[in-house]
């Protein structure tokens, strides 16, 4: 039977040939097309396979308030219909090639991705469709008609959920008027959206300028360089997009409890976050893992459900974007304990910035991020995720190489400093759906 050190040795050379695999395919290579696209390009020789995508700023953040969903359906649409083409046909086309088309759409980010043979035999239809989606949808009036009705049946029966309601009161209070406070569809806005204003929408948002494309794998550099121009050529022309502001701090403490029905309340607690571009985004994702990201060994799943049984778990998140985005505590309880809950939850965050991690979580913590690392980039569409990830928000080419070495050296000073910069815990947003009905006067 093997030792303990001998389980020791063969996991510690796993991870290092897992992260010299990893290493094997890297540094990124970065250019711009002529027409103003960035391109970030990582080749793989090892499989015949190449992932592509474009992106673009224009996500839901981008939407005019009276009309909501128009950048939603813009996303949604652009591969249902070209001229000449049905979306049937597209869809056969894309089979017959063995190719894979996806799509990315977010608060920030809009766009397509495309899985595909490296063989030019089999990928150049797939690139032919995926550049005129790209440059020139078609928006068939029929097939917007079916996606609104489609999707107003859809948000009608959401909007009694309560997850749903609490999702939705809570982004609207952290945000208030900030574009994070949208959402990606409104009930309301449907029927004023119409098929020219998704032609304005694409016309505005899709151009070349703003456009990231990510390629990864079994293609040369000269090859990667035909690909991306081939995708942003015929791109609209435009000037980047105006900085996102900062939504404005809370105030005061905002709370929320809304009667329903459902036999556990669901509670949300929480705050703006971070910019993916703030300098605290490691600390605060060590420490967001010690508090509630790191599953059942996260204080507040340790606080909540080990310690009480309140919940099956309790969580944490933050959502570092083009604008600070929403720092999150989530749980369901039931009813007559929310109470209970919401008191440890407080408590917990307030303890948590106030003094930050022990010594134990914080080693604990670091060997499960920094053993994961290899896991993150081990395959084709992991590494190429990570691509868009950087070229979207502008991050240094050398930000995988970065991602441990930035871990390790963090102290808990560093994530108490962090944490108290981001959130006051006398200042959140609470949202409870399932509080008990007031009393009649």
């Amino acid at each position: 039977m093997a030792t303990r050190l001998q389980l020791r040795c063969a996991a510690f050379l796993l991870l290092i040939l897992c992260a010299q695999a990893a290493q094997a395919i890297l540094p990124i290579e970065h250019w711009r097309t002529a027409n103003g696209a960035k391109v970030y390009f990582v080749a793989n020789r090892g499989l015949p396979m190449v992932d592509i995508s474009v992106e673009f700023p224009a996500g839901a953040a981008f939407d005019r308030t009276d009309k909501t969903g128009v950048a939603g359906f813009t996303n949604s649409l652009m591969r249902l219909g070209l001229p000449g083409l049905n979306e049937e046909q597209i869809e056969q086309r894309l089979a017959d090639n063995g190719a894979i088309l996806g799509s990315r759409f977010d608060s920030d980010r809009s766009g397509y991705t495309l899985r595909t043979l490296s063989d030019p035999r089999w990928r150049n239809e797939p690139l032919q469709l995926m550049s005129r989606m790209l440059a020139a949808p078609e928006f068939p009036q029929s097939v917007l008609e079916r996606e609104r009705n489609r999707l107003a049946a859809s948000l009608k029966e959401a909007e009694r959920l309560p997850a749903t309601i609490a999702g939705r009161e809570f982004q609207r209070a952290l945000f208030g008027s900030h574009p994070y406070g949208r959402r990606n569809y409104e009930i309301e806005t449907l029927d004023r959206i119409g098929r020219d204003d998704l032609l304005a929408f694409h016309r505005s948002h899709f151009v070349s300028e703003r456009a990231v494309v990510a390629i990864m794998g079994d293609v040369t550099r000269a090859e990667a360089e035909a690909i991306a121009d081939q995708l942003t050529r015929d791109l609209p022309r435009g000037p980047r997009p105006s900085v996102l502001p900062d939504p404005a701090p809370l105030a005061a403490a905002i709370e929320r409890n809304i009667a329903h029905p459902a036999a556990q309340s669901h509670i949300l607690v929480g705050a703006p976050g971070i910019r993916r571009s703030n300098p605290d985004f490691f600390a605060i994702l060590l420490g967001n893992h010690i508090l509630g990201g790191g599953g059942f060994v996260s204080r507040i799943n340790e606080e909540v459900r080990q310690k009480r049984g309140l919940a099956y778990s309790a969580y944490s998140t933050f959502a570092p974007m083009l604008s600070a985005g929403a720092f999150t505590i989530g749980l369901q309880t039931q009813r007559d304990q929310a109470g209970e809950a919401l008191a440890v939850v407080r408590k917990t965050l307030a303890e948590f910035v106030a003094n930050g991690p022990s010594e134990k979580e914080l080693a604990a913590a670091k060997r499960n991020i920094v053993g994961g690392f290899p896991m993150r980039i081990d395959s084709n569409r992991k590494i190429h995720e990570h691509l868009g990830l950087i070229g979207f928000y502008d991050l240094p080419l050398d930000y995988l190489e970065r991602f441990v070495p930035a871990i390790e050296r963090l102290t808990a000073a560093d994530i108490r400093t962090a944490f108290a910069r981001m959130i006051d815990p006398l200042r959140v947003v609470t949202v409870v759906v399932g509080a008990e009905a007031p009393a009649a006067p």
